[in-house]
């Protein structure tokens, strides 16, 4: 089927609005771009809405749907409910997660032997499941819609809005939700000209990291000259426990195939590339049968909406290098070559894939795009500060208590994420950085914690934005082996073209080594904070010029704890293996033996019913007899 007009799309949302009527019903119009005057009675009564994100699927929760499927099958429902394994929630801390609709119910850490009890008594007698209704921490009381619970109050889903709302191997569903609408509406009413003033006036700006204005990077590749240009999709994700862009291809690869093809027709490119990482086997399966799909329905390909457009999208897998998130070093990848960046200018707007001038947005940006089209530049500059417009993803993790997926406006304060959405820290411990960035940006202290998130703010506080990495960390963190983790990462992804990075970035993680060994000196701290300095101010890229950021933040912010290292020999979280050892309270230890028999190198002697003593020698400092022993016996020292 060939969709020609904006008529005959209008026709097939309408039939994909009596296919999800069960499941918008329950949704506040805020929520969704579908309204509800256009939502018409479908064929099923109810729909339950599986996550499929990374986390919950590690859970089983593709095993969850087929067992609720046999289970409604049983009962001789399988036609009055639908079972849909959507895109990530957002809440991994409480995968797998489910959400029954109409009425919006939310359960959370479901099992697989839950669909039993979930068809029956939920789904036959209209009974909450209250076991697995999600408790809120800070009550104590149990929540019957997500939308009640810290984790979303504040949330506004922007690049996010379908996921955990629409199948992602459905078309007909994302056209649901005035999916294309937007390409319909750039082709058959706005001039090329008029797209890119739409998109400046929003204030969108890249969510990769660098924060460039995304209007003025459209223009520049539309003001370039040249028979053939390139729109080229950033996917290649590698922030260390970031998965923005991973879970929205996963969830709505539509929107961004929509995306691509409106900033095609702005700058006057017919060609797409999404360059995604081969690690991503689930969010490639999507995008592939989401192009397959655009194809057919006359979305991708010749003639678009009848306009005489022309736009096709392609893959390209990459072998997960870090450094190829940079555009030029992404685009000799794509070439076939090695993964370096290149000095600029020329800038690939206008010399980039294949030597024509090439548009490099990555996933989250252009997960924007249609929204803004949609909703206008009004609204979405609405959102957010002065400086950053919008809302941005983030994924929160470390030792929080709401590890997961995030959409919060520009503006949010480190507080709000960590105490209200996060839930605040784990077991009780206290708080005590956030590293923002990834690997790139700064560790950031509890004096940090209001100020508001955007790119200004977080760049004058030592840190950054970054692609939305956001790492918090509690007490039991020695924050020179956090700086030493993140340096290491950095060094195996350097590309090793520019002598600051290769060589300089070495020398400054064997310094950090030293000091965690115990054999630092005071002018190694000197050293450290002047290489940091000059390697930012003469890398190649981005990857090189950043990679000092942990290290300066946590020089600022940590001062003390390095002196600690050097001067006294001491870790104070009991990190540093060099720099502690274990000792047997003998009036505390009653002889369970429980350690010794732990012990996996004998360290541990003493008779039973009688204080035992560590061979400080033989010790390995693993801390397994720490995590053995009942009695609180062994302290780090």
């Amino acid at each position: 089927m060939k969709i020609k007009t904006l008529a005959e799309l209008t026709s097939v949302k309408e039939c994909a609005c009596k296919l999800m009527s069960a499941r918008l019903k329950g949704k506040n119009s805020a929520d969704t771009n579908a309204k509800e005057e256009q939502i018409q009675e479908g064929s099923f009564k109810k729909t339950i809405l599986v996550c499929g994100g990374p986390g919950c699927s590690a859970s089983k929760s593709d095993v969850i749907s087929s067992n609720l499927k046999e289970c409604l099958k049983s009962e001789g429902l399988e036609n009055e409910v639908d079972v849909v394994l959507t895109g990530c929630f957002g809440f991994c801390e409480a995968g797998p997660v489910i959400k029954i609709m109409p009425d919006n119910t939310f359960y959370v850490k479901v099992r697989p032997e839950d669909a039993e009890e979930i068809v029956k008594e939920h789904i036959v007698k209209g009974n909450k499941v209250e076991h697995l209704l999600y408790t809120e921490p800070s009550t104590g009381e149990q929540v019957v819609e997500d939308k009640d619970t810290n984790f979303y109050k504040k949330q506004v889903r922007i690049a996010l809005r379908n996921c955990g709302l629409i199948d992602p191997e459905k078309i007909d569903e994302y056209i649901g939700l005035d999916g294309y609408k937007a390409l319909a509406t750039c082709l058959t009413e706005y001039s090329p000209e008029k797209v890119i003033e739409i998109i400046s006036a929003s204030g969108l700006s890249g969510r990769g990291g660098a924060g460039f204005p995304t209007g003025k990077k459209w223009a520049a590749s539309a003001r370039a000259k040249a028979e053939q240009k390139y729109i080229v999709c950033n996917a290649d994700e590698g922030d260390p426990g970031a998965f923005m862009d991973r879970s929205i291809l996963e969830g709505d690869p539509h929107s961004v195939l929509e995306a691509m093809a409106i900033a095609g027709y702005a700058i006057g490119a017919t060609k797409g590339l999404i360059y995604i990482r081969a690690e991503y086997p689930l969010a490639v399966h999507r995008l592939q049968v989401a192009i397959g799909q655009a194809r057919e329905y006359g979305l991708l390909g010749k003639d678009i909406f009848g306009t005489g457009f022309e736009f096709d999208i392609e893959l390209r897998l990459g072998a997960g290098a870090f450094v190829c998130g940079e555009a030029t070093a992404l685009i000799h990848s794509m070439e076939g070559k090695r993964g370096e960046p290149t000095f600029k200018p020329p800038r690939t707007s206008e010399k980039g894939y294949l030597g024509m001038p090439t548009n490099v947005n990555n996933v989250e940006t252009y997960a924007n795009v249609p929204a803004i089209i949609l909703k206008g530049a009004e609204w979405f500059s609405s959102i957010g500060t002065a400086n950053s417009k919008g809302t941005k993803v983030f994924a929160l993790a470390g030792q929080i208590r709401n590890v997961g997926l995030i959409e919060v406006p520009m503006g949010t304060t480190l507080r709000e994420i960590v105490y209200e959405i996060g839930g605040g820290m784990k077991d009780g411990k206290k708080f005590k950085a956030i590293q923002t960035g990834g690997p790139s940006g700064g560790c950031l202290t509890e004096k940090h914690l209001d100020i508001p998130i955007d790119y200004k703010s977080l760049s004058e506080a030592g840190s950054m934005m970054g692609s939305g990495g956001m790492v918090i960390m509690d007490e039991s963190s020695c924050m020179v082996s956090v700086a030493k983790f993140y340096l290491d990462f950095t060094v195996e992804e350097s590309c090793g073209k520019c002598t600051p990075c290769r060589i300089g970035n070495k020398r400054l993680y064997e310094m950090l080594d030293k000091i965690t060994k115990g054999k630092g000196t005071m002018e190694d701290l000197e050293h450290l904070r002047n290489l940091s300095n000059v390697i930012k101010e003469t890398a190649l890229c981005g990857l090189g010029q950043s990679s000092p950021n942990p290290i300066l933040s946590t020089l600022d912010n940590f001062w003390d704890e390095f002196v600690e290292h050097v001067v006294d020999k001491k870790c104070r979280a009991g990190v540093c293996k060099d720099l502690i050892h274990y000792e047997i309270n003998p009036s505390a230890c009653i002889g369970c033996t429980n350690c010794a028999r732990n012990c996996p190198v004998d360290a541990i002697q003493g008779e039973r019913k009688s204080p035992h003593t560590i061979d400080q020698e033989m010790c390995i400092k693993c801390g397994t007899c720490v995590t053995k022993c009942k009695f609180n016996a062994i302290r780090i020292l």
